[in-house]
């Protein structure tokens, strides 16, 4: 892998993390996710004007995702208001490749590779020592966090058929414009305009800039290395996600999960890879 794309992937990956953890600690996450996705859309759309290529094909695509980009904005928003981050980010981010694999096996009839299986039991035991057993365990938050590694990976193979008929930055512009307007909306009926204004802050722009330039550079990064080394540098976020969220969040990020973060991590790098 080149350097150059190894460090391409690697500022994805802290792009990546540094948006949740800003709108995990947000006053109000549910207000700053409104106004930091239609940052996002607005940021992108000269660079989408600029690339345009969508097939009419890929509609029922791009109106597929944009459902479930909907849905995955709610219940992260929702997911970083009860509970912390350092138990959402990494347990969505293992589940989801998991998830992803298991459909590809139920609909393509194809086994998983050795590394792949040994990644689904990597990324399991580092939801364990994550997640913790018994009476301290966070099932609420657990819950949430399962159910947006399952919209990741829905979202995830709707993608890859998707992209089959358009260019990527206008296809993630259609699908993100969309949600963005209809959350925003959302959360304006439901907690008042002023709550929305509140959280439209410089911080909050920052967070909607960091989304736009994760996609970007994971983009600059394929562009220069083959896909499962990319995906697999990009995934450290997992790791930088749960140290930022004890350094700026000041959660209580115990060793183990730390520890489970990493394992996570490991085991999303080998179902990429395999």
């Amino acid at each position: 892998m080149p350097l150059t794309a190894l460090v391409l992937a690697l500022v994805a990956a802290c792009l990546h993390a540094g948006w949740n953890v800003l709108l995990a600690g947000a006053r109000d996450p549910e207000a700053a996710t409104a106004v930091a996705l239609v940052v996002a859309a607005i940021a992108f759309a000269p660079v989408a004007a600029l690339t345009w290529d969508v097939e009419a094909k890929a509609w029922p695509y791009i109106a597929a995702s944009a459902a479930l980009e909907l849905l995955y904005f709610g219940l992260l928003a929702g997911a970083y208001r009860r509970s912390e981050l350092a138990l959402v980010y990494p347990l969505a981010r293992g589940a989801a490749p998991v998830l992803v694999l298991v459909g590809s096996v139920v609909v393509l009839s194809r086994g998983p590779g050795i590394a792949e299986a040994t990644g689904v039991v990597v990324i399991a035991a580092g939801v364990l020592l994550v997640r913790g057993v018994g009476g301290h365990a966070d099932g609420r938050g657990t819950l949430l966090a399962l159910a947006i590694g399952a919209t990741i990976a829905a979202y995830t193979l709707v993608d890859k058929e998707g992209l089959h008929y358009a260019d990527p930055l206008p296809y993630l512009e259609l699908v993100l414009a969309g949600p963005a307007l209809v959350y925003a909306a959302g959360i304006a009926a439901a907690k008042g305009r002023p709550a929305v204004r509140a959280e439209a802050r410089p911080v909050t722009a920052l967070a909607g800039l960091a989304m736009f330039g994760a996609y970007g550079f994971v983009l600059a990064a394929l562009q220069r290395a083959p896909a499962a080394p990319v995906a697999a540098v990009r995934e450290t976020s997992v790791v930088i996600a749960t140290i930022l969220a004890a350094v700026a969040l000041r959660e209580h990020v115990t060793k183990r999960r730390l520890a489970g973060s990493a394992i996570v991590a490991a085991g999303i790098a080998l179902i990429a890879l395999g």
